[in-house]
């Protein structure tokens, strides 16, 4: 039974986090941390966990958990994780994005080239059951040879475009983004926030990958509306092969194979408790074997997020940027700085 903690017990995410635990076999939750002692409380009681402190280094030290759930800002990111390196934990899974601009995200990389302890980053749709069933339908060639990808979510770059980009990787597996051609717009989202997720309102871009696959992502008030739900639920992935199609949003779900097209609906909240507690599942096996590597692993967040990193380069010199991309200084003024002229 593998020792499990959280970091950051503030909203629905750390609350998802903890009840997928009734649906995870080997591992259980025994403690948690934050630097606010009422909601230490609050959270330790209602999930029935003793183990609470708010400094999470101590926690480190006394709990010695095989896995840290870190629902925190992303500024602290590497923080966490080099807390974690010195202090021998196993694995961390962290909430996305993984980082904020190029400072932090070279950083992290610099890390993760020596770093021993096991990251993967909370994607937890990836696992979601009926996404899996499409990841894997499109995997076995039901729709032949892979053609374009589109991808988008209701809200910013920072808060979901990872999980678009994420799941673009998830249905074109092995493949490598080369270029990227990008356009920004709107700097609300731009503003000093306490949860520091900074990105234009807006987001359209084009991707190239090494196997000849093309991508189009839309992020924010341009993106389509799929659903009558919040703006947080308007997530979709359409993958249109030589013979078919598959079509996920997080209401329902479409498939077509030489005409023959099928559909139906699920439930959000069903299906993400089970995809958290798979994802979980998930860090157990890589934990057990350094062969089992997970699919949402630090490497493939870090190339996901020089994809964004490149699209802010892009909309600011108005070209097509090759990939990787090396990030100019301080992208996010530079963005604060041209949007907020231009609105």
């Amino acid at each position: 039974m593998y020792k499990c903690a959280i970091i950051g017990v503030s909203g629905r995410r750390a609350h998802g986090l903890a009840e997928a635990y009734q649906h995870i076999k080997r591992g259980q939750l025994v403690a948690v941390s934050t630097r606010q002692g009422n909601k230490l409380a609050e959270f330790g009681d209602k999930f029935q966990v003793k183990a609470r402190y708010t400094d999470y280094r101590e926690m480190f030290e006394k709990e010695k958990p095989d896995l840290v759930h870190v629902n925190t800002p992303p500024t602290v990111r590497l923080e966490i994780f080099e807390a974690a390196e010195a202090a021998g934990l196993p694995a961390v899974l962290v909430e996305k994005p993984l980082a904020v601009q190029g400072e932090d995200y070279l950083a992290i990389k610099k890390f993760a080239e020596t770093a021993r302890v096991k990251i993967a980053i909370n994607h937890q749709l990836h696992f979601h059951p009926r996404r899996m069933y499409l990841q894997n339908f499109v995997r076995e060639g039901k729709i032949g040879q892979i053609r374009f990808v589109e991808a988008s979510a209701g809200m910013n770059l920072a808060y979901q475009g990872t999980h678009s980009l994420q799941a673009i990787g998830a249905f074109n597996p092995g493949a490598t983004p080369t270029g990227v051609f990008g356009q920004v717009s709107g700097a609300r989202g731009l503003q000093e926030t306490p949860g520091q997720h900074y990105a234009p309102d807006q987001c359209l871009a084009s991707i190239s990958y090494d196997n000849g696959v093309s991508a189009l992502l839309r992020c924010g008030d341009n993106a389509p509306r799929v659903g009558a739900g919040p703006i947080n639920t308007h997530k979709r992935v359409a993958v249109y092969g030589t013979t078919g199609f598959v079509h996920w949003t997080m209401q329902a779900w479409e498939t077509s194979t030489n005409g023959h097209i099928e559909s139906g609906t699920h439930r959000y909240a069903e299906e993400d408790i089970l995809g958290q507690a798979a994802m979980t599942e998930t860090m157990f096996d890589w934990l057990a074997d350094d062969k089992a590597v997970h699919p949402l692993n630090l490497q493939a967040a870090l190339t996901d997020f020089n994809l964004i990193l490149g699209i802010y380069v892009s909309a600011l010199n108005h070209a097509v940027i090759e990939l990787p991309v090396h990030p100019q200084a301080n992208l996010i003024a530079a963005l604060r700085q041209r949007l907020q002229r231009t609105t």
